[in-house]
């Protein structure tokens, strides 16, 4: 159960007082979910996030539907999840099914004033929904109001690299003073753009996984089929290849594949679970 002041347990009870009639001052979203439910597990999260986003411009009442079914029998629920959004007493919107982050928004949007967002942080969040036209546009816009903001330049510079402009990428990162060059996101852009790099013409993916079914100590397929995994941040994959390819020959373009590796771990950052599944291995078959 979150600790937010915002989010509650609605039951038969207290659905009265709690969502009803709170519902005549502050909007009420209800999420009807279970605990066998996948899509409520993966939709939650979203909603407890935005819950505490909003800072109580709408309260979140969570509704455990086998622990409450003559409430979601009242609530006329059909399937899981069921989100309504109560507004002044009744329903006045709501969804089924786990819907991204974005179209929650929306919803809310229509019915809910949206707390003043810092630029950086919607830049952010533009950015992970896909948006990364609407991103560049606020990092460019922060940039130029603050040019020595080094978070917001990494941060511009990465957005330049995915939309495939790596020589402005590479220009910003040369731009970066040492100690700057140092910070984690500094270097996990400077691992991508040297990926990017390597890449060049690689021969297609399907290719590459034929030679290694053939023959799967292909070491140039191993090598290229990593490279290819890297660029579609398929990274347990990449790593996975990389640890077979030093199995098969460690010494391989001049230990490439151990460079390789912790340049992904670079990348990646060391909270990443696949960087702490893999380096353990690296150590393991290194000793």
């Amino acid at each position: 159960m979150s600790e937010s002041p915002h989010i509650f347990e609605a039951t038969l009870e207290n659905f009265q007082e709690k969502v009803m009639q709170a519902s005549m001052e502050t909007p009420v979203l209800v999420d009807v979910w279970a605990d066998w439910c996948e899509p409520c597990k993966q939709l939650m999260p979203h909603l407890e996030k935005l819950a505490t986003e909003y800072k109580g411009a709408f309260l979140l009442a969570k509704v455990n539907a086998d622990e409450q079914q003559e409430l979601s029998g009242h609530l006329g629920v059909r399937s899981l999840p069921t989100v309504i959004l109560v507004k002044g007493g009744q329903a006045v919107d709501g969804f089924n099914g786990a819907l991204p982050e974005g179209e929650i928004r929306k919803v809310l949007e229509k019915h809910v004033e949206a707390p003043a967002e810092n630029p950086h942080d919607k830049a952010n969040r533009l950015w992970e929904e896909g948006d990364l036209d609407g991103a560049l546009t606020i990092l460019v816009q922060m940039n130029q109001d603050d040019p020595q903001n080094i978070a917001v330049l990494i941060d511009l510079a990465q957005i330049k690299a995915e939309l495939g402009d790596t020589d402005t990428a590479q220009q910003i990162l040369d731009s970066l003073a040492p100690e700057d060059k140092m910070q984690s996101h500094a270097k996990q852009l400077a691992a991508r753009l040297k990926f990017m790099k390597q890449a060049g013409e690689l021969p297609p993916m399907a290719e590459l996984e034929a030679r290694l079914e053939s023959n799967p100590k292909d070491c140039d397929a191993l090598h290229q089929l990593a490279l290819q995994h890297v660029l579609k941040d398929n990274n347990a994959e990449a790593m996975d290849l990389l640890i077979r390819l030093m199995q098969a020959d460690s010494q391989y373009k001049d230990g490439i594949a151990k460079t390789t590796l912790v340049e992904l771990f670079d990348k990646l950052g060391n909270n990443n679970p696949d960087v702490r599944t893999y380096r353990r291995k690296l150590y393991t078959l290194m000793h």
